[in-house]
């Protein structure tokens, strides 16, 4: 596959290549390049405007409605309402046909036509399921023309319905069954035509437009030859019963203008069914579905950005201007009941009746084979995109001349199908839906692009705004509804259901999604009103920067934090070691897509930022600097626990990064070019413990300290590898968990006696973590220290005030009284010493045998990380101390805040 057409990107490709210009939006014409037996050993563009462009939509617009719906349409609405249903369906096209033109004339456009504009404008998802709709609506399409000329056929040489016997040419049996044997029939035959290939019906297409333009001359002429006169009309009706109509043809006449001005809505001989103005319009606006058999036909064209606009409008302005004038014409000559109970009138009233025959026949038959045609190069385009797997693989199969007779074997079976409806009135509402929703898909994509305001959207077609495109959308969908609510409402439904199958089935494509660029226009626009200025202590949340060594051994914290972030931002940083001004490149740009990748396969809701730094400690001040955006900025940083621990390989114990299968199936091979071979091969294993270390004692007390002094918030987590039930597969519901927090500070017993911001914080991270999903129901527990056996009471009070504190709050948690006057005596401060004394191993050993008593079956714990010393020389002391207390407790948070983040006001 080619290009464009090539809907994934191959495995081991870290980054993205796209083509000339930004995903083919600037280039007149990209080459289609094949690749192994699917390269055409012939050019197959070879057609220019007039035959690839004019010709087919031309010959697609007149079609059935032309020879064999005006009388229907005057008849029943009158020439006022057959006027206002040109122009509103005139308007709807014509707004369309702008946007064609912008999208068509802003890079190369391949095959596939309308398909290949919004596919590529709106991505895999709605171009895939738009496509598939468009192509029933072509293929609905070629029925109703098959249907329409077998009636035509019908007209001249079917059987008296009075009687059995044959008299002159009309021999043929009438009935349902002999429709659809007549229909068959008439399609084999546009099958073997397109079999032949696009370019001969396209040649053969300018003749049968030259005998249609013949026609067309002939019924204007003979108004003024053929005499006025009076004929009778007979329809074989319900039960055996025969109708007779006395009808008039009255030539140019004032009163008859003047009586056909009006509406007059009645049965329908064809259907036996009362009209009403959807119903003609329904009918009519079969005659407006062939703007894009040009566009259909972009595989063939040489110069399809400017043959599609420009034959496009030339098409469409001849049409309306024929129409116009024979809407007149009719009005002004027959009687009403003669255009309401005989459908080819005209015949009755030519010159020469075989002129407008044979102008029926190759009207009719052209449309068909053209939606026949155009159908099938949609759902070629859609099976080289291989966007609905297996069922439509064969149709990517073509010629040697590139003609795709798989496709075309398939459009030809469902048009089969379609022509079991038996009349063309009958399905002239579905086939107007899912004309009208594809059109608005096509406006669609060009709002998109216009509101998206990507550099590279420069259509050398100028004549459209965002307001043409959203007044094409609204009428569509209006006409939709006033058309046959029923099938309206399916039809989204239906592409609703597409929209869902493909989004959860089609892998990422390299078409580029202008769904991203909307998202990045709007998330701009928001993030400039994010004053930072405006924030508030109620709406306070954690934003979170945790800072990732190697993720195989921090997959668990990557996934707690992550029930941390409540709905706030939540980013994984890393430091890569090195120097700019030493390296060729940039490392770290080639890092991203693993690192994404990563965050894909864990299902975390994080952003990456990685950074080249000759330490971890400046780049993590890097980091906590320049991480986000406007308000969107971390306001607390997480890190590992440093210690002498071996950690464990992640990797190794999820099925999902050491399953085997998962790297050969389609999800391993489209992930951005990251297949989970090449994800387990760049992060480097775990280390060991004679493996040397990045990070110094100093160096990590350092980072502390910066974040601390930057005003941040610091969390350091240890034991997390035991932390079980976090990843995005797991059931756990949090009931049989129990979260503890300790908000004092365990290693100063002098500052026991009220809970500062660094405690409040810990209750309120607690908070969060009780309110996501995994942690919902799980038991919230707080635990108090105090000195029972002290002359003071006054821990009584503070216990009430605590209480008090919690009930206002909101915070539903259970206290705990914890006595610890053994702890505290083994603390015994020396006279004159400062606040980083060293703490005793007695003491520590208390205190951590303390936790232990209580927190032993908890899930996770809370504990309040003391503020760093300023010395760097008491590094490996503080970080011994909190080694100490926090030996063999289980996962464990401690937790430093140093802004306030509780309120009980409203």
């Amino acid at each position: 596959m080619s290009n464009e057409h090539t809907p994934l990107l191959t495995p081991g490709v870290c980054g993205l290549t796209v083509g000339t210009a930004a995903c083919g939006m600037g280039s007149d014409a990209t080459p289609e390049s094949g690749s192994g037996t699917e390269t055409p050993t012939k050019d197959p563009r070879k057609l220019n405007t007039f035959f690839g462009v004019m010709v087919p939509t031309i010959l697609s617009m007149f079609s059935i409605v032309l020879f064999l719906r005006t009388g229907f349409v005057i008849g029943h609405a009158g020439l006022l309402q057959g006027l206002l249903m040109l122009f509103v369906a005139y308007t709807i096209i014509s707004l369309t046909i702008l946007s064609i033109c912008a999208i068509s004339t802003n890079g190369a456009v391949q095959g596939g036509g309308a398909y290949y504009m919004i596919s590529r404008s709106l991505g895999p998802e709605f171009g895939g399921s738009i496509g598939l709709m468009f192509f029933l609506a072509k293929v609905c399409a070629c029925g109703v023309y098959v249907l329409g000329l077998v009636e035509a056929i019908l007209d001249v040489f079917g059987l008296d319905p009075e009687s059995s016997v044959s008299a002159g040419v009309r021999v043929l049996p009438q009935g349902y069954w002999y429709t659809v044997l007549y229909s068959s029939i008439v399609l084999l035959l546009c099958l073997l035509v397109c079999l032949v290939g696009a370019h001969i019906y396209a040649r053969t297409a300018f003749v049968i437009l030259l005998v249609v333009n013949i026609s067309l001359l002939s019924i204007f002429i003979s108004p003024l030859a053929v005499k006025a006169g009076d004929f009778v009309i007979t329809h074989h009706g319900p039960g055996n019963q025969t109708h007779r109509y006395n009808v008039s043809y009255t030539g140019f006449n004032a009163t008859t203008l003047r009586n056909n001005l009006g509406s007059e809505y009645s049965l329908d001989y064809s259907t036996n069914s009362v009209m009403s103005f959807a119903t003609v319009f329904a009918v009519m606006f079969t005659s407006c579905t062939g703007i894009m058999a040009g566009a259909n036909m972009s595989g063939e064209l040489r110069t399809p950005s400017v043959s599609i606009p420009k034959g496009t409008i030339i098409a469409v302005l001849y049409t309306f201007t024929v129409y116009v004038l024979l809407f007149f014409l009719v009005s002004a000559t027959c009687g009403r009941a003669l255009l309401i109970q005989d459908y080819g009138f005209f015949q009755r009233i030519n010159v020469w009746p075989p002129f407008v025959t044979i102008g029926i026949y190759c009207a009719s038959l052209s449309a068909a084979m053209s939606s026949m045609i155009g159908a099938s190069r949609i759902l070629h385009a859609l099976a080289l995109d291989q966007l609905f797997g297996l069922p439509l693989a064969p149709a990517a199969i073509k010629s040697n001349s590139g003609n795709p007779w798989v496709a075309v074997v398939y459009t030809w079976g469902l048009a089969q199908c379609v022509v079991f409806a038996g009349q063309l009135n009958a399905i002239a509402g579905l086939v107007t839906v899912f004309y009208l929703l594809a059109y608005a898909a096509v406006d669609l994509a060009c709002l998109a692009l216009e509101w998206a305001s990507a550099p590279n959207f420069r259509p050398t077609f100028q004549v459209f705004s965002w307001h043409t495109c959203l007044l094409g959308i609204v009428s569509c969908l209006v006409m939709m509804f006033v058309i046959n609510p029923v099938y309206s409402s399916a039809s989204i439904v239906l592409l609703l259901l597409l929209l869902l199958f493909l989004h959860y089935r089609v892998p990422t494509s390299s078409w580029g999604y202008i769904s991203q660029a909307l998202i990045f226009h709007q998330v701009r626009k928001y993030l400039l009103m994010l004053d930072v200025r405006k924030d508030h202590v109620k709406f306070w949340r954690p934003q979170v920067l945790l800072m990732v060594a190697n993720p195989r051994s921090s997959c668990q914290l990557i996934l707690f934090v992550n029930q941390l972030k409540k709905g706030g931002l939540y980013v994984l940083g890393h430091v890569q070691l090195g120097d700019l001004d030493t390296l060729p490149s940039d490392p770290v740009q080639q890092q991203y897509n693993f690192w994404l990748s990563l965050v894909d396969k864990l299902g975390v809701k994080a952003f990456v930022d990685l950074t080249l730094s000759p330490s971890v400690r400046q780049g993590t001040q890097h980091l906590l600097r320049i991480t986000g955006l406007g308000g969107m900025k971390p306001n607390m940083l997480v890190l590992g626990f440093y210690d002498s621990c071996t950690p464990e390989d992640f990797f190794l114990q999820d099925t999902a990064f050491c399953d085997s299968s998962v790297g050969n199936g389609s999800d391993g091979e489209y992930n951005f070019g990251i297949d989970l071979p090449s994800l387990q091969a760049h992060f480097p294993p775990v280390r060991h413990m004679e493996s040397p270390r990045w990070l110094s004692p100093e160096e990590y007390v350092g980072i502390i300290s910066d974040a601390i002094k930057m005003n941040k918030n610091v969390c350091l987590g240890r034991y997390f590898f035991q932390l079980e039930g976090e990843g995005k597969d797991s059931k756990v519901d949090g009931s049989e968990r129990t979260i503890d927090v300790w908000p004092l500070n365990l290693l100063q017993p002098g500052s026991r006696d009220d809970v500062d911001v660094c405690g409040l914080f810990l209750l309120q991270m607690a908070c969060v973590l009780n309110m996501s999903n995994r942690w919902r129901r799980a038991r919230m527990r707080i635990f108090l220290n105090v000195e029972t056996e002290s002359s003071d009471q006054g821990w009584v009070v503070n216990e009430e005030t605590f209480r008090e504190l919690l009930r206002k709050l909101r915070i539903r948690a259970s206290i705990k009284i914890v006595p610890w006057d053994s702890a505290v005596q083994l603390h015994a401060r020396p006279e004159g010493a400062g606040s980083t004394q060293e703490l005793s191993e007695e003491f520590l050993s208390a205190v951590n045998g303390l936790l232990t008593e209580h927190s032993a079956q908890a899930a996770v714990r809370f504990l309040y990380l003391p503020r760093p010393p300023p010395l760097s020389s008491q590094s490996q002391q503080y970080m011994a101390q909190l080694e100490a207390v926090t030996n063999g407790l289980g996962p464990t948070l401690l937790i430093h805040g140093v802004t306030p983040v509780t309120c009980t006001d409203l």
